[in-house]
């Protein structure tokens, strides 16, 4: 029987239980100032939904709240992904999800494909 190919898409929004489960942990939370206006889990979805559509900062479709207003401003959203990029926070989450995965016998490094960067060759020749 021929196997069925299975393509998994990268999430460009997360629910509140799956942030909290498994990004929540991870992000750092700032040790001074006010508290946020909008959640982090709002937070990493707008970061999310930039990515997967590739959009400016500026252009970035943030909720409107009652006044009409952006409920965050762009910059903040930008800030807080320097922030969390800066502290490591990214590169935990993606670490903790191959972890999980491996635990869990679900990770198949059959269809892994390296991207030239970690070939072996000094000058073109190969070592």
């Amino acid at each position: 029987m021929k196997k069925k190919r299975v393509f998994n898409t990268i999430p460009t929004k997360l629910t509140e239980n799956q942030f909290n489960e498994f990004v929540l942990p991870h992000l750092k939370k700032g040790d001074r100032g006010p508290d946020k206006k909008v959640s982090f889990y709002k937070l990493f979805n707008y970061i999310l939904m930039l990515m997967h559509t590739g959009c400016q900062w500026y252009n970035l479709p943030i909720e409107k709240t009652e006044s009409n207003k952006p409920e965050i401003h762009y910059t903040r959203v930008f800030k807080s992904f320097k922030y969390w990029l800066h502290h490591g926070c990214f590169d935990k989450i993606f670490e903790s999800s191959v972890l999980r995965l491996a635990t869990n016998k679900m990770l198949d490094l059959s269809v892994i494909h390296g991207d030239g960067t970690s070939t072996c060759a000094k000058k073109g020749v190969i070592i």
